[in-house]
């Protein structure tokens, strides 16, 4: 309102009507907000873009046996293993993981994967009684890893997916027949990377219906203790590394960061979807209304 006031006052002793001075008004009037719209990024609809990745395949190996619920990490290692691993699953957008647990045997929790929403669904069910309770032996996950990155399709003439293994475990049995496994293991490339979860001090294990805790034959209370000894040689053997994750020390970021120093070896597309940005269209039309501004002038004094 100002502005048209200001205008029929300028335009009064120049003998010209309002209008025909302020008319550029209307075009301020329309550029200025597209400008803001398009500034905002209006998006509709989505479109499918690929995406090239360079990508590596890590497996998650989490140990589900029952010394895993041991509260000297707290609340408990697993549930700390839980909370750790989501944090670790969110890092790696361009790398396919999957999971296996294991106690005395193995099982594929989750196939590789790049969808991090249905690996994360995967990670928060974990509980130790997923597993038979029959102690700890990590030979079938490794058998089991060993045959799923065999059986991985790769692509005519590139080269194998670099692969890495975690196993996250309190190291404290993991059986008598894993060095064959092993050698096979370090012939392969495949890194593994251990994580130990506990403290050498131990706690008692608790009973999974409450109350009470587990007892051994003789009927003594078990008390659960960190045994770094295995999982550190099981990673110097494979070229990888050992990290531990204790009441007083948390290595999880330590690991994600040897992770992200493995580079991919293949190339791949991927097609993902996301949104179509239409600020094109509002910032034409403001640019164009504004070159209209620029260059039609206003004549105030008549001849």
């Amino acid at each position: 309102m100002g502005y048209v006031l200001r205008t029929r006052r300028l335009a009064a002793p120049l003998g010209q009507k309002g209008w025909r001075i302020g008319w550029k008004l209307g075009l301020r009037l329309l550029y200025f907000p597209l400008l803001l719209v398009a500034l905002l990024g209006p998006a509709y609809g989505v479109t499918q873009q690929p995406v090239r990745t360079a990508g590596k395949d890590v497996w998650l190996l989490v140990d589900l046996s029952r010394s895993m619920d041991a509260p000297d990490v707290a609340p408990s290692r697993l549930e700390k293993v839980k909370a750790e691993l989501g944090t670790l699953i969110n890092r790696f957008q361009a790398d396919r993981l999957g999971l296996i647990v294991f106690a005395a045997d193995a099982f594929v929790q989750c196939p590789l994967t790049y969808d991090q929403g249905a690996l994360q669904l995967f990670l928060r069910t974990l509980q130790t009684n997923l597993v038979p309770a029959a102690g700890t032996d990590l030979t079938p996950a490794l058998e089991l890893a060993l045959a799923r990155i065999g059986a991985t399709p790769q692509p005519a003439g590139s080269p194998p997916r670099v692969t890495a293994l975690v196993v996250v475990s309190d190291g404290e049995d993991f059986g008598e027949t894993l060095e064959p496994t092993l050698r096979v293991l370090t012939r392969s490339g495949v890194r593994l990377y251990g994580m130990g979860v506990g403290t050498l001090e131990g706690a008692r294990i608790p009973k999974a219906s409450g109350g009470g805790y587990l007892r051994d034959a003789s009927g003594r209370e078990v008390v659960s203790r960190l045994n770094p000894v295995g999982l550190r040689r099981l990673a110097e053997q494979t070229n990888g590394q050992y990290f531990e994750l204790t009441d007083r020390r948390n290595e999880f970021p330590l690991l994600v960061n040897a992770l992200n120093r493995i580079e991919g070896q293949v190339e791949q597309v991927r097609t993902v979807a996301v949104a179509d940005n239409r600020y094109r269209y509002p910032l034409a039309l403001a640019l164009l209304l504004l070159a209209l501004d620029i260059v039609l002038t206003i004549k105030v004094i008549r001849p």
